[in-house]
């Protein structure tokens, strides 16, 4: 597979929603996140969170071992004005708003690694036991 970008949301998709609060990770969030950033793809935090509360998701997430190539932009230390576009291009876009809602973790990994590369025997394992063994 080539290398993606992804435009991932914080509250909601990463965390629970507790929005103005930091929720409880998502069941396989920072596993995934992770494994995607092993593959080498772009991942762009994508969130309405600014000021302080996204100091707080960024420092969170960072403390959960992943660290973002950009943060609401498409590059690393992008400037943004008032006259930038707060749209991010992005090859993928995984957030809590989708048509249909956020479908989980597992789901998103196996929609972006169908086969996984694995032995027929080892495809029907979960994300967890494919990370855990």
């Amino acid at each position: 597979m080539r290398s993606l970008i992804i435009a991932v949301d914080f509250d909601g998709t990463v965390v629970e929603d507790a929005y103005p609060r930091i929720g409880k990770p998502q069941l396989f969030a920072f596993e995934t996140l992770k494994a995607l950033k092993q593959e080498r793809h772009r991942l762009i935090l994508w969130t309405c969170r600014k000021g302080e509360r996204l100091k707080e998701a960024v420092e969170f997430c960072q403390k959960n071992g992943v660290e973002f190539y950009a943060v609401n932009s498409n590059f690393p230390d992008e400037p943004l004005t008032t006259e930038d576009s707060p749209k991010i291009v992005a090859d993928i876009y995984i957030d809590d708003r989708n048509l249909g809602g956020f479908p989980g973790w597992e789901k998103v990994w196996k929609k972006l690694k169908p086969n996984d590369g694995l032995p027929e025997d080892e495809r029907s394992k979960g994300l967890l036991q494919r990370i855990f063994g």
